[in-house]
């Protein structure tokens, strides 16, 4: 018993030094909630935001909030809402960024004017065209959303047309007669239409560029060529609507297959067109008698600016059309003949032309089977041409003597900026000194150069 009242007494005594250690004396609080805490309460505002944000679709509000909490809603808002109600209510520059980056990886805004709403509008737009199948796909998406977007697209580029669906049992497209009373004005009966953008281009009072391309983009192992034909009935819609927007500005035909007939038919539709300033007909089959059509318009457009007819089957026929009204043509600023079939004879016209224009800045006559005689006319015209500062004559085969007279042509130039000789045969000694002369003339134009 001394032992038990001994080792008492000492506990006694450590209770003494340390209350807390005495569980009679200490008072413990259990909360129900263990995670409660007074500090987590969101506050009145924040409830309200939630819930505007939570039933925005059904009653949106936005214009009636503080600048504060409206840039809160903003910021909550799903990029999923209804276009109906987002359209004409936010402008908001962040919100519109958001609804890009979460639909598009890629998003550069210096093609849109730096506005992620007409990006929105304008790629929205071209995704749903784009996805459209004739006697298949419901128009009334695409006309909904037109009322809505009406206002933001500045520009639509196509990157593929969807044709309509053949029928497997009869091999012609769904919602047609084997044979049609329409075949000799749409083409043959097997032909596949696509989107019409008549109706369309007529509702988009701000339009100034269309690019469109006739194809299907990765068809994989579904390809056949009838996926890329640009029908005789795409080319007559195409043509009258492209005449019925005045104000379009670009126009922008790329790899559609378009041969002389059909090309010949869009420039027809051009000749009186009012606002058209770059024509594109890039990478197609065009040839000559569209050339000549060419010419026809740079005699009559009074604005055209840019004529790009790169990669086509051009001749000295179709080039010679060109040079002769560009000799007339006070307004083209560039001119794109890479990749055509022009020879000596286009080449020497061509270069004829040159000598009389002092509006066009910029030429390509690259990979055209150009030669010496070409280089000499081309010299004669850098001795006298006073506007031309940038020629591409890549890809062709000038020689030793045609690189030794374009160097001596170049001597009293003083405008010419840019001068491509790459794959010409020309003597490194010329190419050395033509670039020396080059370099002048940019440090002479752009005093900044020489700091």
């Amino acid at each position: 018993s001394s032992g038990i009242n001994a080792e008492y007494g000492e506990n006694e005594q450590n209770l003494f030094a340390n209350p807390a250690a005495d569980p009679r004396k200490m008072r413990r609080i259990i909360a129900e909630d263990p995670e409660w805490s007074l500090a987590t309460v969101p506050r009145l505002i924040d409830i309200c935001v939630k819930h505007i944000v939570n039933n925005f679709a059904d009653n949106p509000l936005l214009d009636e909030l503080k600048p504060k909490h409206k840039e809160k809603v903003l910021e909550a808002l799903a990029t999923d809402l209804p276009l109906k109600i987002t359209a004409p209510l936010v402008s908001d520059e962040g919100y519109w960024k958001r609804c890009c980056k979460s639909r598009w990886t890629v998003c550069d805004i210096d093609q849109y004017g730096n506005s992620w709403k007409r990006m929105f509008f304008e790629r929205n737009m071209g995704d749903l065209i784009e996805n459209f199948v004739p006697e298949s796909t419901d128009i009334a998406e695409i006309s909904e959303t037109l009322e809505l977007s009406k206002d933001f697209i500045k520009r639509l580029r196509i990157r593929q047309l969807l044709p309509q669906i053949k029928d497997v049992s009869t091999g012609v497209p769904q919602g047609e007669d084997e044979i049609s009373d329409q075949g000799s004005d749409t083409g043959t009966d097997d032909s596949l239409d696509h989107f019409d953008f008549g109706p369309i281009i007529n509702k988009l009072p701000n339009l100034v560029e269309l690019s469109v391309t006739y194809g299907v983009r990765n068809c994989g192992m579904n390809f056949e060529w009838s996926l890329f034909e640009f029908t005789q009935k795409d080319c007559s819609l195409l043509a009258k609507a492209v005449k019925a927007c005045r104000h379009l500005q670009v126009l922008r035909l790329q790899r559609c297959q378009i041969e002389d007939e059909k090309a010949r038919l869009i420039i027809s539709h051009l000749l009186d067109h009012p606002g058209l300033k770059v024509l594109d007909l890039s990478h197609n089959r065009i040839g000559d008698k569209t050339g000549r059509a060419v010419g026809k318009l740079l005699s009559v457009n009074k604005i055209l600016e840019e004529v790009n007819l790169c990669d086509n089957n051009i001749r000295a026929e179709g080039a010679s059309a060109i040079a002769f009204s560009l000799k007339k043509n006070h307004t083209l600023r560039t001119l794109n003949l890479k990749l055509n079939r022009v020879g000596d004879e286009g080449g020497r016209n061509i270069c004829q032309a040159l000598m009389q224009t002092k509006t066009l800045l910029h030429i390509d006559l690259s990979s055209n089977g150009l030669g010496e005689h070409v280089a000499a006319n081309l010299a004669e015209v850098l001795s006298h041409n006073q506007s031309l500062e940038h020629i591409v004559i890549s890809c062709n085969k000038l020689g030793v003597a045609g690189g030794r007279v374009l160097q001596e042509g170049l001597e009293n130039n003083k405008v010419l900026k840019t001068f491509d000789l790459r794959l010409t045969e020309i003597s490194q000694q010329s190419e050395h000194s033509i670039m020396n002369v080059i370099k002048s003339n940019k440090e002479r134009n752009n005093p900044a150069l020489t700091v």
